[in-house]
C-alpha cells in the first residue's frame, strides 16, 4: 500500500485547480499529514489567495480557465518567493522549461501518484524549512556524502573525494537546487556564466564527471530529458 503521509512535514498548500476530482484527491490525501489545504478554481483566485492565506506551497494547474498556470508564476514571482510546484497534463519539454525558469520549483505531470507527489510536497518543504534556520555549521549531508561548503571538502564516508573547481561548482549548484529541476539553461549561467547557456555539452561532459566521482554516494543525479537535472537526495539536510 502507497504511503501518502507527508509525515513530520506541517504547513497550508494552496491548490489552484479547476478540477473538483483531483481537489478532492488531494484533500484526501493531506488527512492527517499536517497539511492544510486552501482552495482557488482560477488563475486571479489563486494569485489574490496566496496574498491573503500566504500559503507554504502552492500546487498550480497549468490549465486554468481564465489566465494560464505559467501566467501565474510569472505573476507570483514578480513579488512572492513561495515555493511552487506546477501539475499539468501538458508534457512538453519547452512547457516545463518555461514554467522553471520562470520560477516554478517542480514540475509533476499528469496523470500521477499521489505518494510522489507527496514525497515532492516533502522534499520542498523541507528545502524551506532549512533554507530559514540559522546555519553555523554550513555541511550539506545526504546518506553517506557529506559536503563542507566552508572548507570546500566532499566525503563519500571517510574518503574524501577529489574535485575540479568546475565539479565543485556544479555539485554545489545542485545542492543549492537539492530536491529541484534545474534546467540546461540555469546551470550553464551558473556554473559557467551567462555566455555559456547554449553549450550544453560541457554540462553532460561534468555530469557525468561527477556521476562516476559519486558513484558510491546516497546523491543521486537525476536528468530531467530535454529539461534538465534534480539532485535526488532523501531526507538531506543542510547541518
Amino acid at each position: 500500500m502507497e504511503d501518502t503521509k507527508a509525515s513530520k512535514v506541517k504547513g497550508t498548500i494552496l491548490l489552484i485547480e479547476d478540477d473538483p476530482a483531483i481537489r478532492r484527491m488531494l484533500n484526501i490525501a493531506f488527512q492527517d499529514t499536517g497539511l492544510k489545504a486552501v482552495e482557488a478554481e482560477t488563475g486571479n483566485d489563486g494569485i489574490k489567495a496566496v496574498i491573503h492565506h500566504k500559503p507554504d506551497l502552492v500546487l498550480l494547474d497549468i490549465g486554468l480557465p481564465d489566465i494560464s498556470g505559467l501566467e501565474v508564476v510569472q505573476n507570483v514571482r514578480g513579488w512572492s518567493k513561495v515555493p511552487i510546484i506546477v501539475l499539468s497534463a501538458n508534457g512538453q519539454e519547452g512547457l516545463k522549461v518555461q514554467c522553471l525558469e520562470q520560477g516554478a520549483d517542480d514540475y509533476v505531470t499528469k496523470p500521477f501518484g499521489v505518494a510522489e507527489l507527496m514525497a515532492r510536497i516533502r522534499v520542498v518543504l523541507r528545502r524551506e524549512i532549512s533554507a530559514k534556520s540559522p546555519s553555523e555549521s554550513p555541511v550539506f549531508v545526504a546518506g553517506n556524502l557529506r559536503v563542507d561548503l566552508s572548507a570546500r571538502e566532499v566525503y563519500l564516508g571517510s574518503e574524501r573525494i577529489r574535485l575540479t573547481p568546475l565539479e565543485y561548482k556544479l555539485l554545489t549548484t545542485l545542492i543549492k537546487h537539492a530536491g529541484k529541476i534545474v534546467t540546461h539553461r540555469q546551470l550553464l549561467a551558473e556554473v559557467w556564466g551567462p555566455d555559456y547557456t547554449e553549450e550544453s555539452q560541457y554540462l553532460r561532459l561534468y555530469i557525468g564527471y561527477l556521476r562516476k566521482k559519486l558513484s558510491d554516494g546516497a546523491a543521486c543525479i537525476v536528468n530531467e530529458p530535454g529539461v534538465g537535472y534534480r539532485l535526488t537526495v532523501p531526507e538531506a539536510v543542510a547541518e
